[in-house]
């Protein structure tokens, strides 16, 4: 698999890094920049949005995203995606300032495009 497969939107499904492991959904929508490297961005529960840079090797995708919660904070922390296939990512992540007992999980599906 190469980095250019990649490239696409995602429906996400995920738990929170917390003992309670809090659910979401939303979606990922993954592109390069000039250098081939990713650019990510999220978009959660219809309501926050989350940015993100990294690289991929070995069929792994690393991503350091950041993004603006309550008080105009930003939280930042790093995804890891294991890559099955260009259509299916498993990941797991943690933040900062999150609870270290506990990682965030992930799973992403590519959405088909139906433009034709």
């Amino acid at each position: 698999m190469n980095i250019e497969e990649l490239v696409g939107k995602f429906q996400i499904i995920g738990s929170n890094q917390d003992a309670e492991e809090h659910t979401y959904k939303g979606t990922l929508s993954l592109s390069l920049d000039r250098n081939k490297r990713i650019k990510a961005k999220w978009f959660i529960n219809n309501e926050q949005f989350q940015t993100g840079n990294g690289f991929f090797r070995d069929n792994i995708l690393v991503i350091n995203f950041k993004y603006e919660g309550e008080n105009d904070t930003i939280f930042k922390g790093v995804v890891v995606y294991r890559c099955l296939s260009k259509d299916l990512l498993d990941g797991f992540w943690s933040e900062k300032h999150g609870n270290p007992k506990f990682l965030g999980t992930e799973r992403a599906f590519r959405i088909a495009n139906t433009s034709n």
